[in-house]
């Protein structure tokens, strides 16, 4: 792996965090900005074209979430791959712009979402769609062409359901957004490396007027996966420490239904949230490679995902 030059974009407890670990994998740091006129300084550099210019490869973005499409903006409309934290932006419309913005200047564009490179989330994964997977075979009519003939809400996938609950106590951080892109998107980002956003419709969405709690219901209408239904429910004001995803598999014909829950996080012995080191640097490795030219297309489809989740968190 080439070494690369980064620019760091906020210098909070994240922007520490990626520094840290991208630092233990050969990447160094050539700017760092914490506020407007910091940032100001870099880009005279950046757009000098001298040759005291900075060489950055690419940029992390680290700073409050509602600055984070001006500053990923910037980075994309002159070539230069960027890792931005969650969210993308804090509209559809602007997260869809900085993904189409990217496609067409053929620059990577990433959104940190770690909870996806998580281990315990990928081991769920795979084992939660090989159930499910399982269940749709035995389910399914082959016709004499091979293909499938689904039967509506016949189909085994109808049964299940799934929900996603992420609670924690309050916290000063990351205020200039409500709990939906703040928190919600985190469980939209899991839940859309399971089915596709084309596939599904939402049935309804509340947020409380404290803007820290909402709930959203989503259900599969739509392909293989048909009659799926998820449960979000999320709070950054409560008493408790929760990162949980439950399944629900209803009764089949005479088989018996069946349920469990996984935890993705660790606890420590008084309760709080052990943060799991594995899930920044399985991203971050994740995104070198990228960078190096591997991985084919997932790049661009974990950007659309971003923009997938921001669109629903931002819906009214």
């Amino acid at each position: 792996m080439k070494p690369y030059n980064a620019i760091l974009v906020g210098n909070g407890t994240m922007g520490k965090r990626h520094r840290a670990r991208f630092e233990a994998c050969g990447v160094k740091f050539i700017a760092a900005a914490d506020n407007q006129e910091e940032f100001d300084e870099i880009t005279d550099k950046l757009t000098c074209g001298t040759a005291d210019g900075l060489p950055a490869d690419f940029a992390v973005i680290a700073s409050p979430a509602s600055t984070h499409y001006a500053y990923a903006k910037f980075f994309l409309e002159r070539k230069i791959p960027v890792l931005v934290e969650k969210p993308l932006a804090t509209s559809g419309e602007e997260a869809q712009e900085l993904v189409d913005l990217a496609a067409k200047n053929d620059t990577l564009l990433f959104v940190a979402q770690s909870e996806c490179f998580n281990p315990i989330f990928l081991n769920f994964r795979k084992h939660f769609l090989a159930e499910l997977n399982a269940r749709l075979e035995a389910g399914d009519k082959q016709l004499g062409t091979g293909d499938m003939l689904i039967a509506g809400d016949k189909l085994p996938a109808g049964n299940v359901r799934l929900e996603f609950r992420r609670e924690h106590k309050y916290s000063e951080r990351c205020r200039d957004v409500n709990v939906s892109l703040d928190l919600l998107v985190h469980d939209l980002s899991l839940f859309f490396t399971l089915f596709r956003y084309e596939d599904v419709d939402i049935s309804f969405k509340t947020s409380a007027e404290s803007r820290d709690r909402a709930r959203l219901y989503l259900k599969v209408a739509r392909g293989p996966y048909k009659g799926v239904t998820a449960d979000f429910y999320v709070n950054r004001d409560s008493d408790v420490d929760v990162r949980t995803i439950s399944v629900s598999y209803g009764r089949q014909g005479g088989s018996p239904g069946s349920n469990y829950t996984v935890s993705l996080a660790r606890y420590l012995d008084n309760g709080e949230i052990a943060h799991i080191p594995d899930s920044l640097e399985n991203e971050h490795r994740f995104f070198l490679k990228l960078l190096d030219g591997a991985c084919g297309d997932w790049g661009k489809r974990i950007a659309r995902i971003a923009a997938d989740c921001v669109k629903i968190a931002s819906r009214q």
